[in-house]
């Protein structure tokens, strides 16, 4: 998986959504102290998500960049763990509430609320490390995935549907998203598995060389993916989702393990081990092209298939 490639110019005459994300993900400060006596507090807008309300992925990397901006410049973001606790809305701000837990000789950790109408909408907690030699094993990426080249994308796929999902991942969407073996976006899988892989990467080249935020869009897009393994295993696709089966993130756990970039492609090996009580589990192992282990990823949802 060493081949390098070209990334996806944006389609003439459509606004940039990667550019839109970028631009949501340069938090400003704000003067004062927190709601519940954090140290810190940043502000961030919304970005339109696949459904009317605020994606779930866009507050998890804001609240990551707010963190992120009270540590050292030398120290990154090792594990996060998130619950997503309220529907946010598109035309209000967001607030990331931080508190300073602890700084270490190695390690730092920090917690953020993510603040909207005066309530918290999502509660993360980060623990941030300087760059330290190790010991280094991961287990291997699987050696049979055809390259993101020879895997239709998202974007070609949904080309030219008149219905506003379709509208959203292929004009909308800020990463190019490319399922080995099919998508679930128009139909389920005829073979239903509790396993898939994807490629993904952002739309077009990133200007900038910020390790944190290139983790922070890295957050941004595995949740667009994350619960899609319960839907291919129980036979179901996107067009089910928001009718006939309710599905929303309720906590989200990643581990990075080295630096990737975000307009890199990255080989996203995903399954759910499990669905049971209206929810379900994904985890996720993260390669890039070369094959190194990126990032661990799990996150449950609701999801409320009929038994």
């Amino acid at each position: 998986m060493s081949e390098t490639s070209t990334t996806t110019p944006a389609p003439a005459g459509i606004p940039d959504a990667l550019d839109r994300l970028l631009a949501a993900l340069d938090l400003r400060e704000v003067d004062g102290w927190g709601p519940r006596g954090e140290d810190d507090v940043w502000r961030g807008d919304s970005v339109p998500g696949p459904a009317r309300r605020v994606y779930g992925g866009q507050v998890l990397a804001q609240a990551l960049l707010a963190c992120g901006r009270t540590v050292d410049d030398d120290r990154l973001p090792h594990s996060l763990h998130a619950y997503f606790l309220r529907e946010g809305t598109l035309d209000t701000p967001i607030d990331f509430a931080v508190e300073r837990l602890r700084d270490g000789r190695s390690f730092s950790a920090r917690r953020s609320h993510a603040i909207q109408h005066n309530k918290p909408i999502l509660s993360l907690t980060v623990s941030f490390q300087t760059d330290q030699p190790g010991y280094e094993a991961f287990a291997p990426a699987p050696d049979d995935v055809p390259p993101p080249e020879d895997v239709t994308s998202a974007i070609e796929m949904l080309e030219g549907i008149d219905h506003p999902a379709a509208k959203f991942w292929s004009h909308e969407s800020a990463f190019d998203l490319r399922h080995v073996g099919g998508s679930l976006y128009l139909g389920p899988d005829p073979r239903p598995k509790p396993t898939q892989q994807v490629w993904v990467r952002a739309r077009h080249a990133i200007e900038s060389d910020d390790r944190l935020l290139h983790r922070a869009l890295l957050a941004f897009a595995c949740d667009q993916v994350m619960l899609e393994p319960v839907l291919r295993q129980a036979g179901r696709s996107w067009i089910d989702v928001g009718g006939t089966v309710p599905m929303a993130s309720l906590d989200h756990a990643m581990w990075f393990h080295r630096d990737a970039r975000a307009d890199d492609w990255l080989l996203y090996v995903q399954e759910s081990p499990g669905a049971q009580g209206g929810r379900g589990l994904g985890l996720a192992r993260v390669y890039d092209r070369e094959g190194r282990l990126v990032a661990s990823i799990a996150q449950e949802g609701m999801i409320r298939l009929p038994g």
